[in-house]
Formats: structure tokens, C-alpha cells, sequence
């Protein structure tokens, strides 16, 4: 698969051939149909001046003196109208060649059932969501869901693009699964997230087909702002016959149409479809499935950006490597009590301090008549009651320090529990009976290039970043190692959530707030933030209240996502300005062409000095035609975005897009109507 990069994402590239552009073609053909034109005001009014005009070129018959000018004002409306409709349907070409791709994942699979005692092998398109089935080595994932037994060695090169195997475990943020991915080695029992049909990859699909899409806020704007112009300008060129009437001018309908189809903003009319679908495929380039079209919009006006750290930009879980007794302590005690305290606690730290008291020479017997507490992320401990009214906890050091079990010597030995020298450590206590704690160091290192990665991505935020984690000292650890000292940092489950909701009513302000997490512990913060982007190996409850998916798993993939969000705003008001601005030369075209006969004094706009009024209204016409299909790729592709402040964007724009859109028109109406005079002697 070829790949290109941008800011460290995988982009798919996507290559229109000879089929997709003869589908585009008769797309555009197909869109001449006034119901579906009628949901673009401005081309729907091109369209009607196309039927008026091809009327009243056949009711003139031959003998009409203006019939070779009527048919030429007809056609040349008639393509203006199908390059639109053009520009629309290369877009959808596009996203239907990156859809088949992804479709190709989606092939007809078999999938074994589990009811109970009974496995029953069906087709995928039988499952139904919370079914589960039973996934072995060697066989592909029938649907999207999540692991709820088992670990598995999992091949996603078939979505993702990336051959390395990945990780996935049951009861972890990393046990989501993608239908059409190989499982590599064990066996998994798999939830089913979605009916046939609305996984995310199905969305996204149809949104890029662009079957599905419905017009953002932005777009619904500006729709409204062109409708109303083109209306305006409607009003206009009904009133001007009567107003001509009172200087002895007579204008003939055709010309009529003309004028208005020059004055209203055809070309950003023309190419506001094409803009919305390329965003959408530029997200889906760079391995991330939105749920919408505004998701990846409103991500170019992101204020804020919270960060969950643990398991998202740390690679890795926390691990215990080493016991550490304190004096009056042995190593075998402490040993025999942290693995006697994590026996109910069920994270990767809890087993991995199982595993190493094994690894060292545990020997006890199992204890009699035990009651365990089982480890929370709201008490930070777990534990373990024995007889005798024996307590023994284990946890995070100002936890254990807070507890009725806790002696006045715990707190001293609080000074121990700072950060040590690796990245992201910290350390665990266990306190049994009246002894002072004993600290056990656990480690996990931040990911390479994160740390510079997340710097870029602080910087990018207006408002500065915020990270959460289960613990405030490895939060603020993992912020001075990333060098971030303008965020906040908090480190239990909903803090965030309560964030983002107390935002506006401790400032006043409404700051639009991006979250990146892939925990079932981060979904209300994901649900309450404007942009919610999931680690695709995330859980389900985390992927169900996001609107965004990277299916690459890269938190640093929000940089990309905002990227395409500003280059997409950034295209959408640098045509609109470019389409607004080439209208200026047009009016210099035509307005002195329809009236220099009857009102001599007008023809000191005829600044281009056009051969004559009939050349000067096709030039202009045939110049607002063509410059629809010349700015296709533009749209396609979009503005190079380049982290700049808003004043320096907005006179960029009005530099190259304002006074460029001035001066090309009038360079190239005067060509063409060189070319008219030069073929056609008019």
C-alpha cells in the first residue's frame, strides 16, 4: 500500500482512474435532476436560466437573428452547471475508491456463535449486536466488538495499513476489535458492538460515498449566506428592465440571464459540495473514522485538548519490577503481603506484582477464610482481610496513608514516594497490620517521540492541553516530561468530564474541547467534549461516546485531525473570498456591455476594451464556467495549512485569494474574448 506522511500519519493515497472519471461524468448528468439541484440555491438558479434560455432560443426559430447567441448562452449555462455537478461527483468518486478499499475488509465472513453451550458456525451477516462469538488463531474477526475473554495476537494491516501485530486483551482499554482483522494466535471470545450495516467503518463509508452526509453548521451558514446574495441579485435583475425603461434602454431576456448568472456566486455555489466530501476524505486518509461531517470541522477551531496519558500516549502498562522494604521490614514480607494485596486487583500493575512475588520464591499457602477488597480507581488500593483482624492493603501512598490502618510512621515514609529516575515511575505501598508501609516501584516509559509530538500538539491548542491520570503525581511527572507548563492535570475518573462541563461557568466562555482517550473511564469526557477522538484498540463504551475513531491508535493523530480541520475551513474561505472577488471583473465585463449602446457614459467601465457586447457576455460566461473545473483540484486537495495567527491566515487569504481573484478574471475574460474575436470575427 503506498503511504505519504503528514504530521506522523498514514495517509492512503487516492488515485482517480479512467472508470472512476467516466462514473463522475455521468453522475454530473445525473444530477440535472431539479430535486436533487434544488438542494444547491445558486446552481438551481443557473439550471432554471438554462431551461429559459434554451426556451426562448427554440421559440425564436431560425429566422431569430439572436438564435446563434441564445444556443451559445444556453450551453455555456449548461456546463457551468455540469462542472458543479462534476466537481461533486469526482469527490464522491474518490471517497467510493477509498470506501472499496475498506470494503474489501468487509468481504462475506463466517463467524462460530456462542449461545450458551451450543456454537453454531453462520455468516457474518446473521450477527446481531451483543452476540458473541468465538474467534481462533488463523481466522478473521466477523464484525466490530470488543474481547471478553481471552488475549490475542491481532493482524490489522487489512484497515489500518500497518503490518505489525497488535496486543488485545479482555478487561483492558486495549480489547476493541475491527471486523476483517486476523487473529494471529490464541483464541477470543468477541461481543459484537453493531448490527450489519452501522459499524463504524459502515459510516464512514457512506459518508465519503457521500450517501449519508449531512451539511455542517459552517456549510448550512454559508449555504444560506449564498441563497440569500443570489435572491439580492435576483431582485436586481427583475427590477432593471423597468429601470432601463426610464433612459429609452432595452435589455433582452437572454442577456438578462446572463447578467444574473455572472453576479451570483456561482463558483463557491459550485464547489461547496466538493470541499465538504474531500474533508471527510482526507480524514479517512489518515486512518480516521468520523461520525460526521461536523466532527471534522469543528476540530480546526479547537481551544482546549485533554489527554488521557495512562495507556494512550505511555505505551505499555506499568509493570512491577523491584520491592523495596523499609526498616524493620524483610524483603520476603513485603513480598508475601503486596502479593497477598493484589491478588483482587485485576490491572496490569496488580498482576504484574503476582507475577514477580512468584517470579522471587512466593511459597505461602492460600490464606483461610480470606475477604478481599478489590482494587477501584476511586480507593487507588485493594487487599485483603485475614483472620486475627490481620488487614493487609495495597495502593497508592497517600491512600494507604489516608486509611484507619494507616500508623503515624506511614506518614513519614511518604517523603519516599516521589517519582523516580524513570520515566513515568512511581510506587506502590503495602501497609498490613500497624507496620509501616513498604514501597514497591513500578515503571513505564513514555512512548518514543511522544514527548516531542505532544509538545507540538500543546502548541497547537489556543487554550492549552490537560491530561488525566489515576494518579496526580505520575500526572504531573508525565507533563514535565513532556515539557507541557500550561495544562492542568487530574487523575481520577470523571475529573475530566466535570472539566469540560464547569469550563463555561468558571470563565464565562464557550471553548470548544478536544479529548483523546480509549478507556470506558474516559466515555463521559469523550461524550461531553466537541471532539472525542478513540484509540481504535480502545473499549467499546469509549468508541460508542466518541465521534471519532483513529483506527491507527496514535494519540498524537489529534495533530492530523486538526490539520484537516483547519485546511478544510482554510478552503472553504479562500474560495469563497476567490469566488466573491472574481465576480468584480465580471460586472466590468458585462454591465457595459448590456448598456454602453443605450447610455454612452458607461462605456468607461469597459475597462478590457472587449471586441464587442455580444463577445464581452460570452467571455464572461464561458470564463465562469471553465473556472469551476480549474478549481477542482484546489478543492480536492486543499489549502496547505501552516500553524500561523488568525491575522496573518486572514490577510494571506485576502492577498492571494482577494486581490488574485480580482485580477485573473480580467486576464482571462480579455483572452478569451481575443480568442472569440480571433475564431468567430464577432
Amino acid at each position: 500500500m503506498n503511504t505519504q506522511t503528514l504530521v506522523g500519519a498514514k495517509m492512503r493515497t487516492a488515485v482517480i482512474d479512467s472508470k472512476q472519471l467516466k462514473q463522475a461524468a455521468w453522475a454530473a448528468v445525473v444530477k440535472l435532476n431539479p430535486l436533487y439541484a434544488a438542494k444547491s440555491p445558486v446552481m438551481f438558479v443557473v439550471l432554471l436560466g438554462t431551461v429559459v434560455t434554451a426556451w426562448l432560443a427554440v421559440s425564436g426559430g431560425p429566422s431569430d437573428p439572436m438564435l446563434g447567441f441564445n444556443i451559445a448562452v444556453s450551453l455555456i449555462l449548461l456546463a457551468t452547471v455540469l462542472f458543479a455537478n462534476f466537481a461533486e461527483a469526482i469527490a464522491e468518486a474518490r471517497g467510493r475508491g477509498q470506501a472499496a478499499s475498506l470494503r474489501a475488509a468487509r468481504a462475506e465472513l463466517t463467524a462460530l456463535r456462542v449461545r450458551g453451550v451450543v456454537e453454531e458456525r453462520i455468516s457474518s451477516s446473521q450477527l446481531r449486536k451483543d452476540d458473541v462469538v468465538r474467534v481462533s488463531a488463523g481466522e478473521l474477526i466477523p464484525a466490530d466488538g470488543e474481547i471478553i475473554q481471552g488475549i490475542a495476537s491481532i493482524n490489522e494491516s487489512a484497515v489500518t495499513g500497518e503490518s505489525a501485530p497488535v496486543l488485545r486483551e479482555a478487561g483492558t482499554d486495549r480489547s476493541g476489535v475491527v471486523g476483517g482483522t486476523k487473529v494471529l494466535t490464541d483464541e477470543i471470545l468477541v461481543r459484537i458492538a453493531s448490527d450489519p450495516g452501522h459499524s463504524f467503518l459502515d459510516r464512514m463509508i457512506a459518508l465519503v460515498e457521500g450517501t449519508a452526509r449531512l451539511k455542517t453548521p459552517n456549510e448550512l451558514a454559508l449555504t444560506v449566506l449564498l441563497s440569500a446574495m443570489t435572491l439580492a441579485f435576483l431582485a436586481i435583475v427583475v427590477a432593471l428592465p423597468f429601470i432601463a425603461g426610464f433612459v429609452g434602454a432595452k435589455v433582452d431576456v437572454v442577456t438578462l440571464v446572463a447578467l444574473l448568472v455572472c453576479l451570483i456566486p456561482t463558483t463557491i455555489g459550485g464547489l461547496l459540495p466538493a470541499i465538504g466530501i474531500a474533508g471527510m476524505n482526507r480524514a479517512l486518509r489518515a486512518n480516521v473514522i468520523a461520525k460526521s461531517g461536523k466532527a471534522v470541522e469543528v476540530a480546526g477551531d479547537v481551544d482546549v485538548l485533554l489527554l488521557d496519558k495512562t495507556g494512550t500516549i505511555t505505551h505499555g502498562d506499568r509493570q512491577a519490577t523491584e520491592f523495596h522494604p523499609v526498616a524493620g521490614v524483610s524483603k520476603s514480607q513485603l513480598r508475601d503481603a503486596a502479593m497477598l494485596a493484589s491478588l483482587a486487583d485485576p490491572t496490569p500493575e496488580g498482576k504484574s506484582i503476582v507475577a514477580l512475588a512468584r517470579k522471587q520464591g512466593y511459597t505461602l499457602a492460600d490464606p483461610v477464610d480470606p475477604h478481599y477488597l478489590a482494587f477501584s480507581a476511586q480507593t487507588r488500593m485493594s487487599g485483603v482481610d485475614l483472620p486475627a483482624n490481620r488487614q493487609i492493603r495495597k495502593g497508592a501512598a497517600d491512600a494507604i496513608g489516608a486509611g484507619p490502618w494507616a500508623s503515624g510512621a506511614s506518614k513519614a515514609s511518604n517523603g519516599d514516594c516521589t517519582p523516580g529516575s524513570k520515566g513515568g515511575a512511581r510506587r506502590r505501598h503495602a501497609a498490613g497490620g500497624r507496620r509501616r508501609p513498604a514501597p514497591a516501584r513500578c515503571g513505564r516509559a513514555v512512548g518514543c517521540g511522544q514527548a516531542r509530538r505532544a509538545r507540538t500538539l500543546c502548541a497547537t491548542a489556543r487554550a492549552g492541553c490537560q491530561d488525566g491520570d489515576d494518579h496526580r503525581r505520575q500526572s504531573a511527572h508525565g507533563s514535565s516530561h513532556r515539557g507541557d507548563r500550561r495544562g492542568r492535570r487530574f487523575h481520577r475518573p470523571g475529573d475530566a468530564g466535570r472539566q469540560i462541563a464547569a469550563h463555561p461557568r468558571r470563565t464565562g466562555a464557550r471553548l470548544l474541547v478536544a479529548m483523546v482517550g480509549d478507556g470506558t473511564n474516559d466515555a463521559p469526557a469523550l461524550a461531553q467534549a466537541d471532539i472525542g477522538l478513540v484509540m481504535n484498540a480502545g473499549t467499546q463504551a469509549a468508541k460508542e461516546a466518541g465521534n471519532m475513531v483513529d483506527l491507527d491508535s496514535d494519540p498524537t493523530k489529534l495533530l492530523a485531525v486538526v490539520e484537516i480541520g483547519k485546511q478544510l475551513l482554510i478552503t472553504r474561505g479562500a474560495l469563497t473570498t476567490f469566488s466573491l472577488a472574481n465576480d468584480v471583473a465580471k460586472y466590468f465585463a458585462i454591465i457595459p456591455a448590456v448598456f454602453a449602446a443605450q447610455i454612452p457614459a458607461l462605456s468607461a467601465l469597459d475597462l478590457m476594451q472587449l471586441s464587442s457586447p455580444t463577445n464581452a457576455v460570452l467571455s464572461a460566461l464561458i470564463f465562469n464556467a471553465l473556472i469551476i473545473p480549474a478549481l477542482i483540484p484546489l478543492a480536492l486537495r486543499g489549502i496547505r495549512f501552516a500553524p500561523s495567527s488568525a491575522s496573518a491566515l486572514l490577510l494571506r487569504n485576502l492577498l492571494v485569494y482577494g486581490v488574485g481573484g480580482v485580477i485573473l478574471p480580467f486576464v482571462g475574460i480579455k483572452a478569451i474574448d481575443v480568442l472569440l474575436s480571433m475564431s468567430i470575427g464577432v
